[in-house]
């Protein structure tokens, strides 16, 4: 390489400097903001988790104290005062009195406040469907049978999170309007589902020998 292409070269890359150094001189803070923001996000994030977590922490502690009282009327006034922190935690909390109010002997409360939350638009479906079924099978249902097998029908459809449940309450269903036969032929089509518990395959099988039935070997 010559002496003048060493010098070219040479003045070259100082402009080359000069020009890196003059961009960072005027949008370097982009970058530096950029940074910032991209810690600062992550920090937020994780201190947005932390901050759940400690209230979901605190609210099921709490529940806790308050299911430790010996009466249910207690239970039930202790958990009533407390303040859940998303619509989610109120619903469960809304499902925890009810059953404390049946123990108590107020199944009338229960059912209204089953059904609350049952009609409450905010909470996502698997809450509202799950609040509707307890409602459904508390006995101060004001809802005939008729009613009742409608509301189940809809929960049996396929894709539906409770439809085994649905199907076991449309058999029971079947069995108090005299249908023995349709009880058993539901009962035995639970019973071959993929989704079956091991909880509904024995009331299933209970219920198909009491029934009279005879349950098929696997």
């Amino acid at each position: 390489m010559s002496e003048t292409d060493s010098f070219i070269e040479e003045v070259t890359e100082e402009v080359r400097r000069d020009r890196l150094f003059g961009l960072m001189r005027r949008y370097g803070w982009i970058a530096v903001l950029a940074v910032l923001l991209l810690v600062g996000g992550t920090a937020y994030r994780e201190y947005t988790r932390a901050a759940e977590a400690a209230k979901a922490e605190a609210f099921g502690d709490t529940i806790l104290v308050a299911l430790e009282n010996d009466e249910a009327s207690d239970r039930v006034s202790a958990l009533d005062q407390i303040e859940a922190p998303t619509a989610e935690g109120a619903a469960v909390l809304d499902m925890l009195i009810a059953a404390e109010e049946a123990l108590a002997g107020d199944g009338t409360a229960a059912s209204e406040r089953l059904n609350s939350a049952a009609t409450n638009g905010e909470l996502p479906e698997i809450y509202r469907q799950i609040a509707s079924f307890k409602a459904l099978t508390r006995p101060e249902t004001p809802l005939n049978a008729d009613e009742r097998r409608v509301a189940f029908e809809a929960m049996a459809t396929p894709g539906a999170p409770l439809r085994l449940l649905a199907e076991e309450q449309l058999a029971l269903l079947d069995i108090e309007a005299g249908d023995t036969d349709a009880a058993i032929s539901r009962l035995k089509a639970i019973l071959s589902d993929s989704e079956l518990t091991a909880g509904l395959r024995r009331r299933a099988s209970q219920l198909i020998v009491a029934l009279g039935g005879e349950i098929e070997a696997s």
